[in-house]
């Protein structure tokens, strides 16, 4: 593990907002200097919250709407399973048929 942030968490949050209430207007650098970190913290910083917020996100979305997609994926897995058993059942026809009018030809 990496070593402890001399800055409290409350100060992270509060870094992460300014930055992001600041709307594109300023850069990290700008952010940082004025509270006196270095541009890179905040970048750090303002990544990591973005992909602790995608996770939440994710995570809330998970539950009901995964079991579904599974149902319609297993769903559509045994009619691909079936369409490529009539195929082949189709291809051995052709086959037979081409094999018997190549003979008829000759």
């Amino acid at each position: 593990m990496g070593r402890q942030s001399p800055y409290p968490e409350e100060f992270r949050k509060d870094a992460v907002a300014l930055y992001r209430a600041a709307d594109g207007k300023h850069t990290y650098a700008a952010v940082a200097a004025e509270l006196g970190i270095t541009g890179e913290t905040l970048r750090t910083w303002v990544r990591k919250d973005t992909v602790q917020h995608t996770s939440e996100r994710h995570e809330g979305e998970a539950g009901q709407s995964s079991v579904e997609e599974l149902a319609r994926l297993r769903a559509e897995n045994a009619r691909l399973l079936k369409a490529e058993k009539e195929w082949q059942l189709e291809r051995e026809i052709l086959r037979r048929a081409a094999a018997y009018f190549a003979r008829e030809v000759k």
